[in-house]
């Protein structure tokens, strides 16, 4: 039985990613849908020639009033909505695809969007469909990767993870987004209490296995939310950086420059910051990583403390987060059939299942090490 997908944003730096790899899978049928016809076919086209396979296109705007009817008129059964930046953005996408009896995921990883996503449960469960937010590295793969190794603790109280990218530049619509909240404050959890740090600010560099040093910042995620009530843990953080130490430097100045009202729009400064690190990449490694640092207390009563970390080779950091998508409708042609309402993505896919969608073991390793191993 085949499933009929629509990628939302298809031709976009991750939505292209999310497609090379639906259109392989044989039970999937792949409409690829943006607003722009020309860049539209151009994909069509090349996934064609990528696979042999003829996919489907829809053009249009999917935060239109026209998109419900192309859903049924195309007998759509999942949408992976790819189109960011999430920050600001309405859930008109996900409400259509409620309306339309069609299951949802997106890529988000702005903290309000997917903490905010529970707006459409009760919608969604009389629909009887999932609308699932945040299916991206956060909070799907963070919490997939802590899910997996939590029978070994007794307790969890603290997470401190990021992402060092590699310095091969994503698409300005994730440059919009993560620049954001550049300069605000960010709310996180110290020794259970909130307390506020401000956005791409306090430098730390952390060595990481294969990447060497990396400068990371303060970044907002929607685990912030979510793993102090799923995990019990009253220490949270996330930092976040680019691969080269001049782009973590700039981040910082723009920060600061927005914080104290140098600058009034991070916005502006998107375009710019996308090009100039564009001509920097030739300059980067192709190494990218995410890491998790747990502390707590073994099932021994010990304290325990876990070190994960996923890193990425030539260039395939990009591949973590789209894959999640992949993974969920892997999942679903297999046969899951997740809960109908509208959640964040956490819990619905497994690191095994993450890894096999990625599919590129040459690239992408996973270590862990723990405080009561030898060596």
């Amino acid at each position: 039985m085949t499933l009929r997908v629509m990628v939302v944003g298809g031709y976009g730096n991750f939505g292209s990613i999310v497609c090379r790899h639906l259109i392989a899978m044989p039970d999937v049928e792949l409409v690829v849908s943006g607003r722009n016809s020309h860049k539209l076919q151009r994909q069509v086209n090349e996934l064609k020639t990528q696979s042999g396979r003829v996919c489907e296109s829809w053009c249009g705007d999917a935060m239109g009033s026209a998109f419900g009817s192309a859903l049924r008129a195309m007998g759509i059964q999942w949408v992976v909505h790819t189109g960011g930046p999430f920050q600001g953005q309405s859930y008109a996408v996900a409400q259509s695809c409620i309306d339309a009896g069609v299951n949802y995921c997106d890529l988000a990883d702005c903290r309000t969007f997917v903490n905010g996503i529970d707006v459409l449960d009760a919608s969604a469960k009389q629909a009887g469909v999932a609308v699932l937010s945040g299916c991206s590295s956060v909070p799907t793969l963070s919490s997939a990767l802590i899910d997996h190794y939590r029978y070994r603790f007794k307790r969890i109280d603290s997470i401190a993870h990021g992402i060092s990218s590699s310095a091969k530049m994503p698409g300005l619509s994730t440059v919009e987004g993560v620049l954001a909240y550049a300069g605000k404050p960010i709310k996180q959890l110290k020794n259970g209490q909130v307390h506020e740090v401000s956005g791409w600010q306090d430098l730390t560099l952390r060595k990481m296995p294969q990447l060497g040093a990396r400068v990371l910042s303060n970044v907002d995620v929607p685990d912030m939310d979510i793993f102090a009530a799923r995990y019990g843990a009253h220490t949270l953080s996330f930092k976040a950086g680019s691969g080269l130490k001049l782009g973590g430097v700039v981040n910082y100045v723009l920060a600061e420059a927005l914080r104290i009202g140098l600058v009034r729009d991070s916005a502006a400064w998107a375009a710019r910051l996308h090009r100039w690190g564009t001509w920097f990449e030739r300059f980067g490694d192709g190494l990218s990583a995410m890491y998790i640092d747990v502390e707590g207390q073994g099932v021994d009563g010990q304290p325990l403390s876990m070190t994960v970390q996923l890193t990425a080779h030539n260039d395939k950091g990009p591949e973590i987060p789209s894959c999640a998508a992949v993974a969920l409708v892997a999942k679903r042609g297999a046969g899951y059939v997740p809960a109908p309402g509208a959640r964040p993505c956490v819990g619905e896919i497994s690191v095994d299942e993450y890894m096999a969608a990625i599919n590129d073991p040459a690239n992408l390793q996973l270590s862990v090490r723990f405080s009561d191993e030898q060596g």
